[in-house]
């Protein structure tokens, strides 16, 4: 009976040990999370401005709806406060591009898909590393057949497109990608 008890206090002894180890390597990693953020620990708030457009089409609220997915995004995905303005992280940016141009051309000489792309310019400023700061434009696209109109196919394909390149933000900014 003593080796049984023995037995077990040394599978719970090394069960211990290897959850101390566990914490202290996860510790070691610094500014990892398990969401995937690259952020420092003194970062604490963003802001995200509303977006705005410079393109002809797209929605009317599309600035809106994306400045909003954005702020939710960060939200659900770091463990930041938002705040109007002033916060440690800045995310704003302009929409440059709202485009259905014709791609994948056939035999007849016609568009097989047209191709909605949308592009917005983005400009975040790490207000506590500067080296992290950058303006880039960020693009994505879907397609939708030739014989079909735009309108009939852009509230299934703006929100994927949208949460492509919200997706593509985060990981520029906070994931450091």
């Amino acid at each position: 009976m003593k080796t049984r008890s023995v037995l077990k206090m040394g599978r719970l002894g090394g069960l211990r040990l290897l959850l101390v180890l566990l914490a202290l390597t996860l510790d070691s990693c610094g500014i990892y999370s398990f969401t995937g953020t690259n952020l420092s620990p003194d970062i604490k708030t963003f802001t995200v401005l509303n977006f705005t457009m410079s393109t002809a089409g797209g929605p009317a609220s599309l600035t809106l709806d994306f400045s909003e997915k954005l702020k939710e995004y960060f939200q659900r995905n770091t463990s930041l406060t938002q705040r109007p303005s002033g916060g440690d992280l800045l995310i704003e940016g302009t929409f440059t591009g709202y485009d259905v141009v014709p791609v994948a051309p056939t035999a007849s000489d016609k568009a097989g898909f047209n191709r909605l792309n949308v592009t917005v310019q983005v400009r975040f400023t790490n207000n506590k590393d500067e080296t992290k700061n950058f303006d880039q434009s960020f693009s994505f696209y879907e397609d939708f057949p030739q014989s079909e109109t735009l309108d009939a196919n852009e509230a299934r394909m703006l929100p994927k497109i949208m949460d492509q390149l919200v997706q593509n933000i985060f990981n520029k900014s906070a994931a450091d990608w």
